[in-house]
């Protein structure tokens, strides 16, 4: 058996993504295949009280040991942590980055990396002048499911992957689900459909267009884009066309198109009915992933030699009879089943142990062209927020 690596994580917020993040964290790694590495929490902090940090590390099965903090300074001053996991809205994730690395933590930051492309190039300097480890949080492009999509393309079994369309629309009331401060609408807080759910959209384009190009070969793509506004400022919708420059002997430029709604439904009923959410197209075939956009657990491969294979990727976990349950939202997995954030968090332990400084499936380089390709979404629709939520000043009160 392999010399077990044994991670010890903070936590930085204590809403509802992190109890998600959290609890697929202290599953045992085995049960997913993993036999090297080890996660613990050594520590979780809430802006707002230690009593609240306390709840949270008791709701999510802490070790008992773990320190509960009520301020971020607090845990990033704790000497024995590894990395940091933050789970703040987009809007603080610079801010709340900046005073991780500064400490001398690994920070792995939950998507989108920053409000805007400035303040991801600042992080990605600091953390190489730091040499430490930095990673957005993108779990999707980390699950078995996204990994064997990408092979698909790169063994070209799909031949030329010319074109591919992805969406990722939620079905929700926005009037009666969210209030305008909430952070899905909410300006000060970075809201809107484009850096929440656009971004998994965009995930999708950038990894079967992008990722599985050769590093040396990849272009930023062209961007074409229309938003749809709610009546706080920020966008519901949003529309981009990613033009992908290709030479002609890789098969003239690819196109990636990444839509994204609030109030429409990429699966209306929520049964699958509509079919396929992402449809990732080569001149051989086709390969089609269903909903829901970030956490998929079918495909489907469709070739021109008659090939037809569909195939289901369940999530692991503790398993039936643990009278374990994860979700998030209040939506919970069935019984025994991992929401699927272990994964990313895998990818970020085994960075460490071996050293590296940044994911395997998306580089910051990457990270840095999506965020750029954001920003030009919303310049093109007139879509700003607050000053300082876009500021590269540290430190800021916000």
């Amino acid at each position: 058996m392999p010399e077990k690596h044994t991670v010890r994580w903070g936590i930085l917020a204590t809403g509802g993504i992190a109890e998600t993040f959290t609890r697929d964290l202290l599953v045992d790694p085995s049960t997913r295949g993993v036999n090297d590495l080890v996660h613990t929490v050594v520590a979780a902090a809430s802006s707002s009280s230690a009593s609240r940090a306390k709840e949270f590390l008791s709701k999510v099965g802490a070790p008992d040991s773990a320190k509960a903090y009520g301020s971020y300074k607090e845990l990033v001053a704790d000497p024995n942590i590894d990395i940091i996991y933050i789970a703040t809205p987009h809007s603080h994730h610079f801010q709340n980055a900046m005073l991780c690395l500064e400490a001398g933590k690994n920070v792995l930051c939950e998507k989108a990396f920053t409000t805007n492309a400035a303040q991801t190039e600042v992080l990605i300097k600091k953390a190489k002048e730091k040499n430490l480890f930095l990673m957005e949080a993108v779990w999707t492009r980390y699950f078995p499911l996204s990994i064997y999509v990408r092979d698909l393309i790169t063994s070209g079994k799909l031949g030329v992957v010319r074109h591919v369309q992805a969406d990722n629309s939620t079905g929700d009331n926005p009037e009666e689900s969210f209030p305008d401060s909430h952070r899905m609408v909410n300006p000060s807080l970075a809201g809107g459909a484009l850096l929440d759910l656009g971004i998994y959209s965009l995930t999708w384009v950038f990894q079967c267009l992008y990722t599985t190009q050769p590093a040396s070969s990849r272009q930023a793509p062209r961007v074409s884009s229309t938003i749809t506004k709610y009546h706080t400022g920020v966008d519901e919708a949003s529309h981009v066309l990613l033009t992908f420059p290709r030479s002609k002997e890789q098969g003239g430029d690819a196109v990636g198109y990444a839509t994204t709604c609030i109030r429409l439904a990429s699966d209306p009923d929520g049964k699958g009915s509509a079919g396929p959410c992402i449809r990732i197209y080569g001149d051989k075939g086709e390969v089609q992933v269903w909903w829901p956009t970030f956490r998929p657990t079918k495909t489907r491969l469709v070739l021109k030699d008659g090939t037809v294979e569909e195939k289901n990727w369940e999530q692991p976990g503790p398993g039936a009879g643990s009278k374990w349950y994860n979700g998030f939202n209040g939506d919970n997995n069935a019984e025994g089943e991992g929401h699927g954030m272990f994964w990313e968090a895998d990818e970020a332990g085994s960075a460490l142990r071996d050293g590296r400084k940044e994911g395997r499936y998306e580089s910051l380089e990457e990270s840095l062209t999506i965020m750029k390709v954001m920003d030009e979404v919303r310049r093109q629709n007139d879509m700003k927020y607050p000053e300082k939520i876009e500021s590269t000043e540290y430190p800021l009160e916000l």
